[in-house]
């Protein structure tokens, strides 16, 4: 007959349920990239510290590296979303774990969408005349054509 082991820890760390990969899923699909970085052109990594209460809410949010152009605000709001699992503390200890977290903003590969500038449209006309001879005596006339390109925006 085995023993049972006790566990070593005496605090059960929060986890995020379903794992590192359901919170990399997690952040990926509700990462909303700021115009204003996305019109700069900005990439960066921002590391950040926060803290989980009893509950498993994040209480407090501090950022290691700061990337400006409204990054900085959606990876807080993006943090600010998690919610951990808190095992059962003993004694019904009211306990805040630290944790840290990078969040990554990398720039679309392709953007479905335009732009801010101007989009540049062109619209192509072209004419052609031509006169039929009527009789076969008649010396065939020349055909004219034209052709206008029209270009609208920067």
């Amino acid at each position: 007959m085995k023993k049972e082991r006790k566990d070593n820890s005496f605090l059960k760390q929060p986890f995020y349920e379903g794992g590192d990969q359901a919170l990399k899923t997690f952040i990926t699909e509700n990462l909303k990239y700021p115009e204003q970085a996305l019109s700069h052109k900005i990439e960066g990594s921002i590391p950040i510290t926060y803290d989980i209460n009893f509950k498993g809410e994040v209480t407090d949010v501090i950022l290691l590296h700061h990337l400006g152009h409204g990054c900085d605000d959606e990876a807080i709001r993006l943090v600010k979303l998690l919610k951990f699992k808190v095992p059962k503390l003993p004694r019904g200890m009211r306990v805040i774990f630290h944790k840290k977290i990078t969040i990554h903003f990398r720039l679309p590969k392709h953007q479905d969408t335009p732009t801010p500038e101007a989009p540049s449209v062109s619209y192509q006309i072209t004419y052609t005349s031509a006169s039929v001879p009527t009789k076969e005596s008649e010396p065939k006339k020349q055909e004219n054509s034209y052709t206008y390109t029209v270009h609208f925006g920067s």
